[in-house]
């Protein structure tokens, strides 16, 4: 009988749990549980409300126990973010958010004492407010107390399988979200934690997609009812996991992970660590396998999340992400363009209202309705894709065919017509479940139920999980992107 993976997939907004095994030569995903992801404010920081999300996670794994059981545990979830074990095995405090205000000038005051191109050539990843590294700083020179208090620091996935199991390791696709694994050694790098002033001791032994964080605690196992199950590390950063699910047998392809945070990228045998890399604002994350993930980060439906919250809270306006996207295909297009990694589009607030004023400052016309607004982000959006798969495509000296389009995203047809459109080559849209599912692979290769990531990927061609949009009117497109470079470059000059 094929054994089943109990999957853990947190987003930035979101959360579910769902059942996944081998069945008919494809894979059957059941979602067992769903419950959002809403951070608090306590003490005076934006944090994750750690205690709802663990109450939320026993929840579905009694549902997962009542839905025919499981085999195996394993958890993916956003990268960057951590909590502190203390001295007693409990944690100090809860998660700090990554959206939150403390980490602000921190990298300018890294960066004096360590260029930031330097941090580039150490870890491979390019240096933002928000990476782990920046986070303890803070902790270092504003809340010392806190950080020498601390007995181990857990990224989030880490922190999820240590109260399932009591085990502290460290997944190695996620930890090099911190900044601070070498990227040649694959290892911590103690040199550079120790300049910044960050204890040693509190970084926990790493560990590779497929192994073993532990066994479910006993006391978990009495209160489900069941034997202790493994807990498994997956490729267990959410993008990591992602990748394993594109469905594609190119050795060298392009993706293109839909969420919160869009990652346009491909996957590469090792790093790529130039200087060229760094100006283009390209990162190397760990990916399965050994491999790389060579991506640029890219606020992604942040923006239409955003929008669509501020239209809801402050006008009732009650529109659906449907309504939003109607509404942008009806709206002219090419008349004004944002820069989506333009720091005025970080933190909750007034999205329309900070879009217009980016508009009004790069000398555009001022977008007014809904839809003007909806029109902006999603040609924007396409013709930063287009641009980032022309700079990875010369980097890498890879001419790409297809874009892999994978994630949430992927059910919104505007955003994957104009992506194949503005790029001029094919978007292949789906599986939209490709996290949960990349995660479920990583186990079901461990346990012994698939062979390798190429015959998983095989099977999800198989399942039929994909929708391919053609380009069309690529030409007109021309025109726009130039303008668009135009834009992104004065911000960029800023």
């Amino acid at each position: 009988m094929s054994k089943t993976v109990l999957v853990f997939d947190f987003g930035a907004s979101s959360a579910r749990a769902m059942l996944c095994r081998c069945k008919d030569g494809g894979f059957e995903l059941e979602e067992i549980h769903r419950f959002p992801n809403v951070p608090v404010t306590e003490d005076g920081h934006l944090r994750w409300d750690i205690d709802e999300l663990w109450e939320q996670m026993k929840t579905a794994i009694s549902f997962g126990v009542f839905n025919g059981g499981f085999d195996a545990i394993s958890i993916d979830t956003w990268g960057v973010d951590f909590g502190l074990i203390g001295q007693d095995g409990d944690l100090l405090e809860k998660p700090v958010h990554y959206r939150d205000s403390r980490t602000d000038g921190m990298l300018e005051d890294v960066c004096a004492r360590i260029p930031a191109q330097a941090l580039f050539m150490q870890s491979g990843i390019q240096p933002m407010n928000i990476n782990t590294l920046f986070q303890l700083h803070y902790l270092v020179t504003h809340e010392k107390n806190t950080i020498f208090r601390a007995e181990k620091l857990l990224m989030m996935p880490d922190l999820f399988a240590y109260f399932l199991t009591g085990e502290c390791r460290s997944e190695f696709t996620e930890a090099t979200t911190t900044q601070l694994i070498d990227q040649k050694s694959r290892g911590w790098n103690l040199q550079l934690i120790e300049t910044l002033g960050i204890p040693k001791r509190i970084f926990a032994p790493l560990i590779q997609p497929g192994e073993r964080y532990g066994e479910l605690k006993q006391e978990l196992a009495d209160e489900f009812r069941i034997e202790p199950v493994p807990v498994f590390a997956c490729a267990s950063h959410d993008t990591a996991s992602a990748v394993m699910a594109v469905p594609t047998e190119e050795e060298h392809f392009a993706f293109l992970s839909c969420g919160t945070w869009t990652l346009f990228g491909t996957e590469l045998r090792r790093p790529l660590v130039t200087e060229k890399a760094f100006q283009m604002g390209l990162t190397n994350e760990g990916g399965s396998g050994g491999t790389t993930t060579l991506l640029k980060n890219i606020m992604g439906l942040w923006l239409i999340q955003e929008t669509r919250r501020w239209y809801n809270s402050t006008q009732c306006a009650g529109y659906s992400f449907a309504d939003l996207e109607n509404m942008a295909r009806e709206a002219e297009p090419f008349i004004s363009f944002i820069d989506p990694n333009a720091p005025d589009f970080a933190a909750p607030d007034d999205m329309p209202l900070k879009i217009q004023e980016f508009c009004r400052k790069t000398s555009q016309p001022v977008p007014q309705t809904p839809g003007q607004i909806m029109r902006c982000i999603y040609q924007s959006l396409a013709c930063e894709f287009a641009l980032t798969l022309t700079e990875i495509s010369e980097l890498t000296g890879y001419d790409y065919k297809v874009i892999n389009m994978i994630g949430g995203g992927t059910k919104d047809a505007l955003l994957c017509q104009l992506t194949a459109d503005a790029a001029g080559i094919p978007a292949v849209a789906g599986p939209t479940e490709a996290t949960a599912l990349g995660n479920a692979i990583s186990t079901l290769i461990a346990l012994g139920e698939i062979s390798d990531i190429s015959a998983a990927r095989k099977m999800i061609i198989s399942s039929g999980l994909t929708k391919e949009y053609t380009p069309g009117n690529h030409g007109i497109w021309s025109e726009p992107t130039e303008k668009y470079r135009k834009i992104r470059g004065l911000h960029n000059s800023d």
